[in-house]
């Protein structure tokens, strides 16, 4: 039996391990914390949503997203991570999953989803070719973070009020 339900608090747990096995597929590392998770997941202004597959019970995978909005288009959604275990790959759970972040997308009248694929990942490229994503080759993912966000953060700091 396969079913797609919403994620809750309760799920924190099962959410750091598919983060885990999220992050060692796309050989990342991961240092978002339970608490970090139920606090912006499931407090009281969530930052994200998600959703769980499960087949026969067990956790299949899942999909977390948030809201976006592009000055171009309006509204849409950000889909994160679509992830699905391997012994649970090839069953459609990924289909699934996007199909129903689709749904929510449409019935919010979004634009559509956005998203962001490795390059090395063949699977998951053809994957969405197959479905009809559009691919914004023109475009660069950009990540300001760690020292570069601190440093400019503290720059901004020392320039305020110097007009």
């Amino acid at each position: 039996m396969f079913s797609i339900r919403s994620g809750t608090a309760n799920d924190v747990p099962l959410l750091m391990a598919f983060f885990q096995e999220f992050a060692a597929y796309e050989r990342l590392t991961t240092i978002v914390t339970e608490e970090q998770v139920r606090q912006d997941g499931f407090g009281d202004r969530p930052k994200f949503r998600v959703l769980i597959a499960e087949i026969d019970g067990l956790p299949a995978g899942y999909a977390l997203f948030f809201d976006c909005y592009s000055s171009l288009r309006g509204h849409g959604i950000f889909l994160e991570d679509l992830f699905v275990l391997p012994q649970f790959r090839g069953k459609g759970v990924g289909r699934v999953l996007l199909a129903h972040v689709a749904r929510i997308t449409e019935d919010a009248n979004g634009f559509g989803i956005m998203f962001n694929v490795l390059a090395w990942n063949d699977g998951a490229i053809r994957f969405y070719r197959r479905i009809g994503a559009t691919f914004l080759d023109d475009w660069k993912t950009v990540c300001l973070e760690q020292k570069a966000l601190h440093d400019l953060a503290n720059e901004g700091l020392s320039s305020e009020g110097s007009d």
